[in-house]
């Protein structure tokens, strides 16, 4: 009997190491990978490299979006874009570019009111392949939008249809490919809410922020505003 409980002792002290070895493995494992109650810590993207632990390469571009509001309108404009909000327009401007210029875009409630042309309500020039802007004499490509001297040959009208906003109304979408006379071109980009005058505008669109870009005029939500 006393060998059988012998053998019993040297089982239980067994067991119990090995308990301790796989809670010690636990352990230095969570520490390692940055592990939390919340599933993963601030590490948890980490890369092991030749000197030892590297942060993995994060995408470039905006890292996300913040909640601006005019005249009861909300829209959310990428972090780290330059945000003015004055004259009765809210403009976003991409890091490295002029305000309100090149690869910005424009929120402006009453466009047509206050524009004096009307534009671009006044005979729908929205939907018109000389409707992209209420004066259509200068050039806007990037290697011209600052210089302002070179004219326009022409414009076409590439894109109208509709979007649907977070508040489930839909805008007039329109998207022109415009051609300097220089032989330079760009594109501009419209969402128009004829009725309620609200205009979305891309004075003269960077590719690179194309789905910026949508999903921009994708969170507008005008349920606050009062033409």
């Amino acid at each position: 009997m006393a060998g059988i409980h012998g053998r019993g002792d040297r089982t239980r002290g067994a067991r119990a190491a090995g308990a301790a070895a796989a809670a010690a493995s636990l352990l230095l494992l969570t520490a390692c990978s940055g592990g939390s109650d919340e599933g993963g810590g601030e590490e948890s993207g980490l890369e092991m490299g030749a000197s030892g632990v590297v942060p993995a390469v994060e995408p470039p571009g905006p890292e996300g979006f913040a909640s601006q509001t005019i005249d009861g309108i909300t829209i959310d404009m990428p972090e780290g874009w330059e945000i003015q909000n004055e004259g009765g327009t809210l403009c976003a401007s991409p890091p490295g570019q002029a305000a309100c210029a090149y690869g910005s875009i424009r929120l402006t409630p009453r466009a047509a009111e206050n524009n004096p042309r009307e534009w671009p309500k006044k005979g729908d020039a929205h939907a018109k392949d000389d409707g992209w802007a209420d004066d259509t004499s200068s050039c806007r490509s990037l290697n011209t939008a600052a210089s302002g001297g070179i004219g326009v040959s022409g414009a076409e009208l590439t894109v109208s249809d509709f979007t649907t906003h977070a508040n489930d109304l839909k805008s007039h979408h329109s998207v022109w490919r415009v051609t300097c006379a220089n032989d330079d071109t760009f594109e501009v980009r419209m969402w128009f809410l004829p009725i309620s005058d609200v205009l979305l505008y891309v004075w003269s669109a960077d590719s690179q922020y194309s789905a910026v870009y949508d999903q921009v005029a994708a969170s507008m939500n005008t349920d606050g505003y009062s033409n």
